[in-house]
């Protein structure tokens, strides 16, 4: 969900959310070969740790040979699958890759059964202890992608703070508040950027992802939080369309929703990340 990416130091190469350049062909003919390294592109925390682990502790026994690469945007990461740059990526839920797909014109696919987990969504204030205590006329900042601004939005209504037209689904956008009571201002920012806003806002509603990388916890700072029952925003494996039944991708997929994979979420991430398996 935004513009040129930023590669941490164990990448070598520009783009976001993707794990790395396919080392099993060009560009021109990405996917043909599925004898070579498989290279996925994700963001930093947790996607990126959770493959790091499945790396480290699962492939070699698998037979597969993964290669991972970090990225900081939402964007680069799908663009990067569907040029043939990366195999796959993992960042992302199905109403943010079909919104994606509809407007680029692209055809990604969720891998099936590879959804491996949910981070809740969050409200978080440096000066509020809860949503209560939100004044007339507070701001509050949300992501601006369309379907994280949606979900922004339905967390709040959920919450009693605001209430959206009737029929709104996952692209509703401040314009379709029909209640508003405290009269709030919403500022709209990239998503990575919007704990960077916490000191020049009332409140924020940050991804899971980036609140981790802010050293924030869904499950211990939010002020409120989503719940994963019936959740829609799952994060799954994500290839080019044609490419699902790539050996290299079913066995990443059934390592990804291993139990082991679910033991390491559990106890690294303490109810910031839910597995979803």
């Amino acid at each position: 969900m935004r513009n040129t990416a930023k590669i941490t130091t164990a990448v070598l190469a520009a783009g976001a959310l993707t794990l790395g350049l396919s080392a099993c062909g060009s560009e021109d003919d990405a996917g043909a070969d599925t004898s070579g390294p498989l290279t996925v592109a994700a963001t930093a925390i947790p996607h990126a740790e959770i493959l790091n682990y499945v790396r480290d502790n699962l492939a070699a026994d698998a037979g597969l040979e993964l290669e991972v690469k970090e990225f900081t945007d939402y964007v680069t990461p799908n663009t990067a699958v569907q040029d043939g740059e990366v195999d796959a990526n993992y960042f992302q839920h199905q109403p943010y890759l079909d919104d994606f797909n509809e407007k680029n014109g692209t055809d990604i696919v969720a891998v099936p059964g590879a959804t491996v987990h949910l981070e809740p969504l969050g409200v978080y204030s440096d000066s509020l202890k809860s949503l209560d205590d939100l004044k007339k006329g507070a701001t509050v900042a949300v992501p601006n992608d369309t379907t994280n601004e949606a979900r922004a939005l339905k967390l709040l209504e959920a919450n009693g703070v605001i209430t959206l037209k009737s029929g709104v689904g996952y692209e509703a956008t401040p314009k379709d508040i029909e209640s508003n009571p405290k009269d709030l201002q919403f500022k709209e920012l990239e998503a990575a950027q919007v704990p960077r806003s916490l000191g020049d806002v009332d409140a924020a509603v940050i991804n899971g992802n980036y609140a981790l990388e802010a050293d924030l916890s869904p499950a211990k700072d939010a002020l409120v939080a989503e719940s994963p029952k019936d959740n829609p925003y799952g994060n799954f494996l994500a290839v080019k369309k044609g490419n699902e039944d790539d050996p290299r991708i079913q066995e990443l997929a059934e390592l990804l929703t291993s139990p082991e994979v679910k033991k390491f979420i559990d106890d690294t991430y303490d109810g910031s990340v839910v597995a979803a398996f």
